[in-house]
């Protein structure tokens, strides 16, 4: 390669001399050439003798005497387009010749030197060309290492709370990916694809929704398996980042648990997108089931937490085998299992009951399923002075066909019974059968009593998830 170079150097120096050369021999009158446009050959005049000593065409030719005519006078032209010919021009050839072996000369002369030129030139690449050949430690050349693959940035950033649970993840890296190099992972999993974009950054984009309050961490790998450059560098250790979705809304709790049918209301409005399940959509709220009373439909409040919501969750908990927490909140558990019940369109199978206990003498309780009347005036006993059932609206959070009860009354007395139908909604309050001679009246320790066979009765339908609600006489 570098001959060739040197080739082509010469000959391009060959050409430009060879050039000068014949400019120069024309000059000089050694090479023949056309006369000038618009004068006729004969009106030239032809070149002197040359003399073989000086090589001057004028040397061997007498001057002509003053006022004699010119040698020529009175010859006939030349015929056109002829060239004028000299009959003692007979060096020509000689000096032409002369001129033809410099040329050769030059030629040889500069494609040796050009061949010299080409070796002896630097080869460097254009790729190596802004820096110094490395060197190893015994002064050998040694190849440029790859550069180090890095993760540059991670969006969410690692430690970010309140992300919403739509998101996208994007990693990006310092220098252009492998086409077809491994996706980074996710945990918990989620639905979705990671795709190049352009040739620095992976994006993650959700088929499913990030779950409410839930912490996810993105780990890229690296070694040979993991993350890879075009340039066949990869990540020396692996990079992880953790984020945390912002707790899901009220709004769309309520949303979903009507859908499902938790709730005494239907939801109505657009189906999002997968992506978008955990998101407040736009829609109404509507009653499914009208008899409920005024204390029950009064606790209903869209947007805002109640003892409806509360009970829904709890029905909802129960339903899906998850611990069941008192105080009705939803946690991750909760917020996981409601998006995947929402998308394969899994419903609810308990009635919604409401159970509505009056202090007031004769003292009775009253029970809706569905909206539906299902049992008036049930007589009942509730709780003695010191030992009063407690006013207020509760959900019921265990439900047991037996229960053991132990304690001291308000005289200081040990129990310690076992009672049939037990549904508890305050600590130790709970809508139980007790036999009594009469009902009607405060007699228990702070629970609800009923006839047995009533409380048998009534107990199917108060599951986890029944709202109770206890109101005293008027002050």
């Amino acid at each position: 390669m570098k001959g060739l170079l040197g080739l082509a150097l010469s000959g391009a120096v060959v050409v430009v001399v060879s050039r000068a050369v014949l400019r120069r021999a024309r000059r000089a009158g050694t090479v023949a050439s056309a006369p000038p446009v618009g004068e006729s050959p004969g009106t030239r005049e032809a070149p002197g003798p040359v003399d073989d000593a000086t090589g001057d065409p004028d040397a061997g030719e007498l001057p002509h005497a003053a006022g004699a005519p010119p040698d020529d006078a009175g010859a006939l032209p030349h015929a056109v387009g002829a060239l004028p010919h000299d009959a003692g021009s007979t060096d020509k050839p000689r000096a032409t010749n002369r001129a033809l072996r410099a040329m050769v000369a030059l030629l040889v002369l500069f494609v040796c030197a050009g061949v010299a030129i080409g070796f002896t030139l630097p080869w460097t690449s254009h790729a190596h060309a802004h820096r110094p050949a490395r060197r190893s430690g015994d002064g050998r050349h040694a190849p440029d290492p790859p550069r180090i693959e890095t993760v540059t940035s991670v969006v969410p950033v690692g430690g970010t709370g309140g992300v919403a649970p739509n998101t996208t993840i994007a990693v990006s890296f310092s220098q252009p990916l492998l086409f077809g190099s491994p996706a980074p992972s996710l945990h918990p999993a989620v639905a979705g694809t990671w795709q190049l974009v352009g040739t620095y950054e992976m994006l993650f984009t959700p088929a499913a929704s990030f779950v409410p309050s839930t912490t996810y961490t993105v780990t890229v790998p690296s070694g040979s398996s993991g993350v890879r450059a075009s340039n066949g560098s990869v990540l020396t250790k692996p990079v992880a980042a953790s984020f945390t979705i912002a707790p899901g809304s009220v709004l769309r709790l309520q949303q979903l648990l009507a859908t499902l049918g938790y709730l005494p209301l239907a939801f109505s409005g657009p189906t999002p997108e997968p992506s978008e399940m955990a998101l407040p959509q736009p829609g109404t709220f509507l009653w499914r089931d009208s008899g409920f009373p005024a204390q029950y439909t009064s606790l209903w409040s869209p947007a805002r937490a109640s003892a409806l919501t509360d009970a829904a969750i709890m029905a909802f908990e129960t339903q899906n085998g998850l611990d069941v927490d008192a105080d009705g909140a939803a946690g991750p558990a909760v917020w996981s299992s409601l998006l995947a019940d929402a998308a394969a369109g899994k419903r609810d199978g308990e009635p919604v009951t409401y159970v509505l206990v009056t202090k007031n003498l004769p003292e009775h309780l009253t029970v809706w399923v569905n909206g539906v009347l299902t049992f008036a005036d049930v007589p009942c006993n509730t709780g003695v002075p010191g030992a009063t059932t407690t006013d207020g609206t509760f959900e019921v959070f265990s439900h047991v066909q037996v229960s053991n009860m132990r304690g001291t009354d308000v005289t200081g007395t040990s129990y310690d019974v076992t009672v049939p139908w037990a549904s508890y909604f305050d600590g130790g309050e709970a809508l139980h059968g007790y036999p009594r001679a009469s009902y009607g009246f405060p007699q228990s320790n702070g629970c609800v009593e009923m006839p047995i066979y009533t409380a048998g009765r009534v107990w199917p339908s108060t599951p986890i998830g029944t709202v109770v609600t206890v109101v005293g006489p008027p002050a």
